[in-house]
């Protein structure tokens, strides 16, 4: 009889945000397939879980995903999390779902913290409606999707890092319209976790006030009316 693929989310920064369930399937599984062995190892650490880890990660290679599915058919309950929150958001979590499909295997996910999830409760926007574009390139297409976002009535979230948030921000603030508001969630559950909203210009001024360093999520608001 085959095993199992569990998709497992995982703590977004607080160790403390894993569920009861999360939990009790890391620690009857047979091995945890992750991104970064030693992120997932402070996990595990902290519940006191001692599982075998499979490194698995954007350039793993095919053979290696065969494996794991070989694994899964041969009767083990195999998991997958990624660095931090919801397996196959932008982390090659969907390359081994995918497979799994392909061979007629049982994928149960184990839902939990997420990065995105976690803005949209804070924002103060209407959410029913959204456009998630993961990362911004870094040069290729940079300028026209920053103009999309403009032209898009409804709101837009994307992911950023420490390293162009500044950046970002300040060409948000030439395309947008100076009265549209934006959101900006940095280090998010952690430690230095702050809340940023306003207009692009507000936002910027309270960012430089504070600080730059860390991961960051931006929403841009919906189209102001009239």
């Amino acid at each position: 009889m085959s095993g199992k693929l569990f998709l497992v989310a995982t703590p977004i920064g607080n160790l403390q945000d894993v569920t009861q369930r999360a939990l009790d399937t890391l620690k009857s599984c047979a091995a945890i397939a992750c991104e970064d062995t030693r992120v997932t190892s402070k996990l595990l650490a902290a519940y006191g879980i001692s599982k075998p880890l499979i490194i698995f990660h954007e350039h793993t290679q095919p053979a290696s995903v065969d494996k794991l599915i070989g694994r899964i058919e041969a009767g083990e309950d195999i998991v997958y999390v990624s660095d931090a929150g919801t397996p196959n958001m932008n982390d090659p979590g969907g390359k081994l779902a995918q497979a799994a499909y392909e061979a007629g295997l049982t994928l149960v996910p184990i839902p939990g913290a997420s990065v995105l999830t976690t803005a949209i409760s804070v924002c103060g926007f209407d959410m029913q409606d959204f456009h998630y574009l993961g990362f911004i390139p870094h040069k290729k297409g940079r300028q026209t999707l920053f103009k999309q976002i403009a032209e898009n009535p409804t709101p837009s979230v994307f992911l950023e890092s420490t390293h162009r948030i500044d950046k970002t921000l300040a060409s948000l603030h030439e395309t947008l319209e100076s009265r549209r508001l934006v959101f900006v969630g940095r280090e998010l559950t952690k430690l230095h976790e702050t809340l940023y909203r306003g207009t692009c210009d507000e936002v910027i001024r309270r960012l430089a006030a504070t600080s730059t360093k860390g991961e960051f999520i931006v929403i841009v608001g919906p189209k102001p009316k009239g």
